[in-house]
Order: structure tokens, then sequence, then C-alpha cells
């Protein structure tokens, strides 16, 4: 929660912040995420407008997961923009369920961060683009051995036949 007491509801006054807070739980999706606790770091503006307040900035944090193709580790570094409008009253008959509230004063940042964090992250993060992943027979990580290969397997349909096949192919 940030605290907006110091705008005074003056359109037009603003103020600037940097500062680091820790991350909410869940800040991610299944493969890539910020840890939760981890500080993510924010510069922030907070301007007064007629409606309410202004928030514009970035927020700075690093990413930690894992390569959808082959599990490897991935860390990163994430860089997102930030921009609400949060609301001085908004009346109870509204039905914008979306609108960005100040409650005493006070703007809650969590909901913000989440969006534009998760937002950001790639659907299927992989640890390079040309990531080749495993071998989906064995498991074995592709990167490490490019010429992994596996014999050519019988298709069972036809492995009754294979006891009928004599060392003679040719046919007189």
């Amino acid at each position: 929660m940030l605290d907006t007491r110091e705008l005074g509801r003056r359109p037009g006054s603003q103020r600037k912040l940097s500062l680091e807070v820790p991350a909410p739980a869940q800040l991610g999706i299944e493969f890539l995420g910020v840890p939760e606790g981890d500080l993510i770091h924010l510069d922030l503006r907070l301007e007064a407008v007629m409606e309410g307040v202004l928030l514009t900035g970035t927020a700075s944090a690093t990413l930690v997961g894992e390569c959808v193709r082959c599990l490897d580790a991935i860390s990163d570094d994430s860089r997102v923009s930030l921009q609400e409008l949060y609301m001085y009253d908004v009346p109870d008959n509204d039905e914008d369920e979306d609108v960005s509230k100040l409650e005493d004063d006070l703007l809650d940042l969590e909901p913000l961060l989440r969006d534009a964090v998760v937002l950001a992250l790639p659907f299927q993060p992989v640890c390079r683009e040309d990531c080749p992943g495993l071998c989906p027979e064995c498991g074995a990580r592709l990167a490490d051995d490019p010429d992994h290969q596996h014999e050519q397997a019988i298709d069972p349909r036809w492995a009754g036949l294979e006891g009928l096949v004599t060392g003679d192919d040719t046919q007189d």
C-alpha cells in the first residue's frame, strides 16, 4: 500500500518514489516467476489528477524458473512498465469492476504489479531459442548429445512376423 495523502488531492501535484518491495506469493506462471520475498525495484511517479491519482513507472525483478523443453534452470531480469489511474470516489452502483480505487488515500499496488509482470512473461519459457529439449524415448538432454539416436523400434503390430524372416532374401 502506498500513501497518497502527501499529494493533497491537488491536481498537478506529484511525487517520485524509488523503493524496493518484497514479491508477493505466486507472482508468475507455472514455469517462470519472481520467487516470493525477492525484492522488486520500483521507480514510480504519483500524480494527482481531477479523478484520482495517476501512477506511472517501472518495476524490475529477477525471474527464476525452468525451460519447458529441457527443464534446465532459467534466470532472467525483467522490467515492466506500470500505469494505472486510482480513483478517489467511485459510486457503489458503478458497474465497472476494473476501476482501481483509493481506500483512505492508500493505493494497493499488488494487483497492478501482478498483472504487469504475469502478462509480460513468455507463455513457454526456454533457456535459448534453439533448445532441442529432451529425447522423447529416454529423456536424455539433446543439447549435450546432438547425435543422440536410438535403434529403429519395431512396430508391435509386425513383431510376430519377425520370426518368419529368413537370411535368404532372394526368390526365384
